[in-house]
C-alpha cells in the first residue's frame, strides 16, 4: 500500500500527537509461557488503544481533500469511535458515532469525553453501521469506514516503532477486527523487506476472517460471540482481506477461556490491563506455544479498553453470570 518514505512520513505526523509506546520484555511473562515474547503496548496511548494513530493520518487527509464543515460520522464498538472522536476535536471536525445498544459505558464516555455525539441503534454493528450509512445521507455527514487506506498509513506508525525497536522476529501475533491492525503490520513488513510472519488472531466463536483465509474468499457469518469485541466481526472487509490473503502466515482462532486467561496472566506477569481483543495475540501464542519455543515472538496488545465491572468478573474467573453471558452472546462486529 505505501513505500517506507510514505509510512516514515506519518508516522513523523502521528508522533506529534502520540509518542511511540514501549515494547517490553517481560520475564515473569516469560518465565509463565516458556516463551521469549516482546509485549508491543498499544494499551499505553492517551486512549488506550492502537487506533489512536489511524483516525489522526485520517481526518488529516479528510481536511485536506473534502468538506467536512457538517462533521464525520461513523460506526464503532469504541476504539475506532474513541480514535475518531479525538482527531476530529483536534482538527475542528464535529463527529458522529454510531454504536449498538449494549456497548461499553466505558467506551461511550470516553468517546462524549472527546467530544462526539454518541448515539445508541441496533443490535449489532452491522446494524449500527447501517444506520450511520442513512444519517450520512441525510445530514450530509462523511461517512467514516471501518477499513481505509488512511487509516491503515496511521496505524503502521506502531508496526515501524515494533520492528526499528527489535530486530530479528521470527513472527507477530496481532488481533483482527476490521483489518487495520494487521494489514499495518503485513504493510510496514512488506516496505522494510522483512521475513517476519504475520499471525493473525480471532475468537473462535467470531472467525469470518479465518474461515475466509482458509477458502480463499470472503465468508460471512450470521453472528460473532465473543467478549472480545474488538475482534467480533462477522463480515471481512474486502480491501482488508486481499492484503490479509496475501500477506498474512496464518490466521488462528482461540477461544474465549483462553482469552480470558491470557488478560489474568498479564495482570499477574505484567501488572497491565488488557481488554479481550488486546489479549488474543498471547492466547494465541501460548496455544502454539511447541512452535514458537526457541523463537523472537512479539505480541501486540492493541488496548486496555474494558469496562471495570466486566474486568472483575474476568480477573476473579467468573463467566456464568447473567449480565456477563448476555454479553457474551450478543451477536457483534
Amino acid at each position: 500500500m505505501f513505500d517506507a518514505g510514505e509510512l516514515r512520513e506519518a508516522a513523523d505526523f502521528v508522533h506529534r500527537y502520540v509518542a511511540p509506546t514501549p515494547t517490553i520484555q517481560w520475564p515473569l511473562l516469560d518465565r509463565a509461557t516458556g516463551l521469549s515474547l516482546y509485549v508491543k503496548h498499544e494499551n499505553h496511548t492517551r486512549l488506550g488503544a492502537f487506533k489512536i494513530r489511524g483516525g489522526l493520518t485520517f481526518c488529516r487527509y479528510l481536511g485536506s481533500s473534502i468538506d467536512v464543515n457538517r462533521g464525520i460520522i461513523s460506526a464503532t464498538r469504541g476504539n475506532h469511535g474513541q480514535s475518531l472522536a479525538h482527531a476530529a476535536s483536534r482538527f475542528g471536525m464535529p463527529a458522529t458515532i454510531i454504536v449498538p445498544h449494549g456497548n461499553s459505558v466505558e467506551k461511550n464516555a470516553a468517546m462524549r469525553a472527546w467530544g462526539a455525539e454518541v448515539i445508541e441503534h441496533g443490535h449489532d454493528f452491522q446494524e449500527a453501521a447501517e444506520y450511520a450509512k442513512t444519517l450520512a445521507a441525510s445530514e450530509d455527514l462523511v461517512m467514516v469506514p471501518p477499513f481505509h487506506r488512511e487509516l491503515v498509513r496511521g496505524v503502521a506508525s506502531y508496526g515501524l516503532e515494533l520492528f526499528d525497536d527489535i530486530a530479528g522476529l521470527d513472527r507477530v501475533y496481532v488481533p483482527v477486527g476490521m483489518g487495520s491492525g494487521i494489514c499495518s503490520l503485513i504493510t510496514v513488513r512488506d516496505a522494510l523487506g522483512l521475513k517476519t510472519e504475520i499471525i493473525g488472531v480471532v475468537a473462535t466463536g467470531a472467525d469470518a476472517i479465518r474461515q475466509s483465509f482458509m477458502a480463499g474468499e470472503i465468508i460471512q457469518t450470521p453472528t460473532a460471540t465473543t467478549f472480545a469485541d474488538g475482534v467480533a466481526c462477522r463480515s471481512p472487509d474486502p480491501g482488508a482481506f486481499d492484503i490479509i490473503k496475501k500477506g498474512a502466515a496464518d490466521i488462528v482462532a482461540v477461544s474465549d477461556d483462553q482469552i480470558a486467561e491470557a488478560m489474568r496472566l498479564y495482570f499477574s506477569s505484567c501488572h497491565t490491563l488488557a481488554e479481550g481483543a488486546g489479549a488474543v495475540p498471547l492466547a494465541a501464542a501460548i496455544a502454539q506455544r511447541e512452535r514458537n519455543i526457541g523463537k523472537k515472538v512479539a505480541v501486540i496488545l492493541t488496548g486496555a479498553n474494558i469496562d471495570r465491572a466486566d474486568y472483575a468478573r474476568i480477573l476473579s474467573g467468573e463467566k456464568n453470570e447473567p449480565r456477563f453471558k448476555s454479553f457474551v452472546e450478543q451477536p457483534q462486529c
